[in-house]
């Protein structure tokens, strides 16, 4: 197995549609793709189902899963390889850099699929939809984008509303239960995880929303509440 993942860390250098640790990347991507379409990021985007399925649905946009797991990037970028989806693109980095491979404004959407939930209260701040994460994600979505969630966490769909809430986000669209109405393509999208349930909530969580060109710190009471949210 050890093998096998370095062999995976030394392939990912040879694909064209791979970049780790890029330098001198803000405002260059229209360069990497070779066109002017719109950025989407898939964040901790594992082994990629989400970014090449988006690929392949909108071919007018550009996609770019972003993962500090080579091992799993492998196997996303082999399929757009094998596959010939040119608008398609892998990011080795860690997420909390972001900034400095994006220009402002230059990501036009954001998908979260499936993440770690981090549901122990010490690892809250790991949520990434936690306002830290939020901050951050402004520095370089357009003021027209989205966020998009699809989690099976209950915590994690419930706390997030809650963040919206406090922060005042607009909420586009909050659908508790995908499979029990009709889906929109892209979200007929499953992904390795969701396909385990490691919740084993039976439900998958979506919440679509936006945020403002500028996300405020909390005064002391709704920061003591975001705790208690943090807690459950």
């Amino acid at each position: 197995m050890a093998q096998k993942k370095l062999q995976r860390f030394a392939d990912i250098k040879t694909f064209a549609n791979v970049l780790e640790y890029p330098e001198n990347m803000q405002g260059e991507w229209q360069r990497f793709f070779k066109n002017t379409n719109p950025i989407v990021l898939e964040l901790a985007c594992g082994r990629g189902e989400y970014t090449a399925g988006l690929s392949k649905l909108f071919p007018q946009k550009n996609f770019i899963g972003v993962d500090i797991k080579g091992n799993r990037i492998y196997i996303g970028a082999k399929k757009c390889l094998d596959g010939q989806l040119s608008n398609a693109g892998f990011l080795r980095t860690q997420i909390a850099m972001l900034p400095n491979y994006f220009a402002a404004g230059e990501v036009s959407d954001i998908w979260i699929t499936f993440p770690d939930p981090q549901l122990r209260t010490s690892k809250a701040k790991k949520r990434l939809t936690h306002p830290q994460f939020l901050r951050l994600y402004q520095q370089v979505l357009h003021a027209d984008g989205y966020l998009h969630l699809k989690t099976d966490s209950p915590q994690l769909y419930h706390f997030t509303k809650r963040v919206i809430e406090l922060y005042n986000l607009l909420l586009v669209e909050d659908c508790a239960d995908v499979y029990a109405g009709n889906l929109a393509p892209e979200l007929q999208i499953k992904t390795h995880y969701e396909a385990l349930d490691i919740a084993q909530s039976n439900k998958i969580y979506y919440l679509k929303f936006s945020l403002p060109s500028h996300i405020t710190n909390l005064d002391e009471q709704l920061q003591e509440e975001l705790k208690l949210t943090e807690n459950n």
